[in-house]
């Protein structure tokens, strides 16, 4: 199934989700634990409806919920097909099923509560060296490049960050790892804010709101990123 674009997406109008890397995230504030399993029940019976699943997390008083799907198409500029983890409009369907069944049992939304970590690594042979962060990371080989058209590692189970590779200048010398921090765009602004409270700067905004780089007072760098495709307006 093809990946859709950030503006087919947004035209989804998914109001109870943000689109945050790879995938289609939420929150759903619960008034108990229990209250969350029933919630998580109800999701399963509609993914087996759908063949389709999303990845949960359960707390006391919360359910965490990703949807994307593995095995999305993408073509890049010459027409090569390839199969990466994306958000297809089989997510887009379960969405807006698991968006009624909150609906119905009376949960809330909080789709700005979702955060996504991952980590960049500037590397002059990224084909080289994934090797190593895919055993360090996911213990297989498999999680180089799965999901992915380039060397990135992902863990299936997600139970490590994700790692991808940018180009290292050997002329410069700076920090090569840097943590990627992906937000909902109404959420953003207040976590550079309070960073920036906390005694950390601006770097670099020029590719703001999508990208804005944050440095502490060591100058060890972060960055907030968010979709770069807003929610059409009316």
């Amino acid at each position: 199934m093809d990946m859709l674009t950030g503006d087919q997406i947004a035209e989804a109008r998914l109001t109870d989700w943000t689109k945050l890397a790879q995938g289609l995230h939420t929150r759903y504030v619960t008034d108990s634990f229990a209250a969350g399993v029933r919630f998580v029940a109800a999701v399963g019976e509609a993914g087996e409806a759908l063949g389709h699943y999303p990845r949960v997390a359960l707390g006391a008083a919360y359910v965490d919920l990703k949807l994307s799907s593995p095995d999305a198409i993408y073509r890049d500029d010459e027409g090569t097909e390839h199969i990466v983890e994306w958000v297809t409009q089989q997510d887009v369907d379960l969405a807006r099923r698991i968006a009624e069944i909150a609906a119905a049992q009376g949960l809330t939304a909080d789709p700005g509560a979702a955060c996504v970590v991952e980590l960049g690594l500037d590397a002059h042979d990224s084909a080289t060296i994934a090797p190593v962060w895919a055993a360090l990371l996911a213990g297989e080989a498999e999680a180089q490049g799965r999901g992915t058209a380039s060397d990135e590692v992902r863990d299936a189970t997600g139970r490590v960050p994700n790692l991808w590779f940018g180009d290292a200048d050997g002329a410069e010398a700076r920090q090569r790892f840097h943590v990627e921090v992906y937000l909902a765009a109404d959420v953003a602004a207040q976590r550079i804010a309070a960073a920036l409270a906390a005694g950390g700067t601006v770097v670099d905004d020029s590719d703001a709101p999508g990208l804005t780089v944050i440095a502490d007072q060591e100058g060890n760098r972060g960055v907030v990123c968010v979709a770069a495709s807003p929610a059409p307006a009316g």
